[in-house]
């Protein structure tokens, strides 16, 4: 009897073995990343992205002290950036931040089994701060499937991968935080931003933030801090942008393309919400309509307040370009909108900003009173280039060249008048700055600014 005891005392005091299993459904994967990352993980890359930068004087470009200065500068000096990315598809399609892989010479990207690829850039953009890069000879690499970022929600649990501070692979948890972030974020980019406080930290820059299913929501790009740590609140470039580079790099674009409003908009806040007769704050007002813009094609008319397009809330200028950019060039996107209360349903062609009138770029060449000068007229497409206010007109300098830098010229200056004269076109400008000679004074627009310059030649 003794001993049928202390075998059952035994029996009771050592302990079960564990089941070790993989989560089978969604509720049982909350418990435990592992299964997760051991499928996501190996698709997140290491970009490691070195260019070549010449230092140069201050004085390289004066026409007078440059010759003092000739040797002084130009060295070259390697400049190295370290980050994350993703892997998109089959092929080595990779998506990062162009601030990591922008203007590289040499891109090297490092799988987390350590195999190495050379990578190129096939369309950047530093607006958006994304860049699609190709890897060369990759065939059947691991990748991340993309989740339409507008069925994210606020409270869903999501993994941050990536390479902070360059100590290896790392991955954070958190949930989404907030969406429909614009304005918020540091750096380069502009827009819209799914927000998290999963740690993001420098180095993450280009990695992923996936959902508890392993599908990409959205690419890690900037943090809001003072230390220079991760304080809880980073923000993500959302899948759907994401998945217009990636079509627009596989048809071939080296440049993003972006759907043209031809429109000046304002925020509506409490106070002009009142002056507008609404309700509630929400919605952009149209302040300016340029003269070939679609917007104004499909009815819509200054004072108009759009507040969505294809069914997606916009409350800022941002967030309505953001889904203009989504939904890509050549479709037509359905726009809601009031006019004066009073409800609008209008479909919007997304077209991209005109090239017309024609530029007539012109340069002067060493005969000239500024030698190197080129100009052009202004036009949508140049003006999106160069970011010019949207009712700009007349002739811009594209390249004031060294003699135009030195007497105060600016890329995208507009001139409007030499010695009084008023600046026809492109093509006036040389008979304009001879006849002026050799006393000059070059009346222009800088910004919203006017400037006038004087000087002798």
């Amino acid at each position: 009897m003794i001993v049928r005891f202390l075998i059952l005392c035994l029996a009771l005091a050592t302990p079960l073995a564990a089941e070790v299993r993989v989560p089978q459904d969604r509720a049982e994967i909350t418990l435990s990343f592992a299964p997760l990352v051991r499928e996501a993980a190996p698709a997140v890359v290491n970009i490691y992205a070195s260019r070549v930068v010449e230092t140069r004087s201050p004085f390289a470009d004066d026409p007078f002290f440059g010759g003092f200065f000739r040797d002084f500068g130009g060295r070259p000096r390697v400049q190295n950036s370290l980050g994350s990315g993703v892997i998109l598809s089959p092929d080595g399609i990779v998506v990062s931040n162009y601030h990591v892989v922008g203007q590289a010479t040499d891109i090297r990207v490092v799988l987390n089994d350590r195999t190495e690829f050379q990578a190129r850039v096939l369309l950047g953009d530093e607006e958006a701060d994304l860049a699609i890069l190709q890897l060369e000879e990759a065939r059947d690499m691991p990748h991340l499937t993309l989740r339409d970022s507008d069925t994210v929600e606020v409270g869903e649990l999501v993994l941050a991968i990536g390479n902070p501070f360059g100590v290896g692979q790392t991955v954070s948890s958190g949930i989404v935080s907030g969406l429909a972030r614009s304005g918020t974020a540091t750096g380069n980019a502009r827009g819209y931003f799914i927000q998290t406080d999963a740690p993001i930290n420098p180095g993450n820059s280009g990695g992923a933030l996936i959902d508890v299913q392993g599908r990409l929501i959205g690419v890690n790009t900037s943090i809001l801090t003072r230390s220079g740590g991760s304080n809880g609140i980073g923000f993500a470039i959302p899948s759907a942008l994401v998945a217009q580079f990636v079509a627009q790099a596989r048809a071939g674009k080296i440049r993003f393309e972006r759907p043209w409003a031809g429109v000046v908009g304002q925020a509506v806040d409490a106070d002009l919400s009142g002056s507008l007769g609404l309700s509630m704050p929400g919605g952009v007002v149209i302040a300016q309509l340029h003269p070939l813009s679609p917007f104004r094609e499909a009815g819509v008319a200054v004072g108009d307040v759009i507040r969505a397009v294809d069914g997606q809330p916009v409350n800022t200028p941002a967030e309505m370009i953001y889904r203009m950019s989504v939904r890509g060039i050549g479709h037509d996107a359905r726009i809601e909108a009031l006019r004066q209360g009073d409800p609008l349903d209008l479909t919007v062609r997304m077209i991209a900003p005109p090239d017309d009138p024609p530029r007539e770029t012109t340069a002067l060449d060493a005969s000239g009173v500024l030698p190197g000068l080129v100009v052009a007229r202004v036009n949508p497409a140049l003006a999106s280039e160069m970011g010019l206010p949207l009712q700009a007109e007349g002739v811009v300098v594209t390249d004031p060249g060294p003699y135009g830098a030195r007497a105060g010229l600016r890329a995208g200056d507009v001139l409007r008048r030499i010695n009084g004269a008023e600046v026809t076109g492109p093509r006036a400008i040389d008979g304009l700055l001879r006849r002026a000679a050799p006393r000059i004074r070059l009346d222009l627009l800088r910004g919203n600014r006017r400037v006038s310059l004087r000087f002798r030649v």
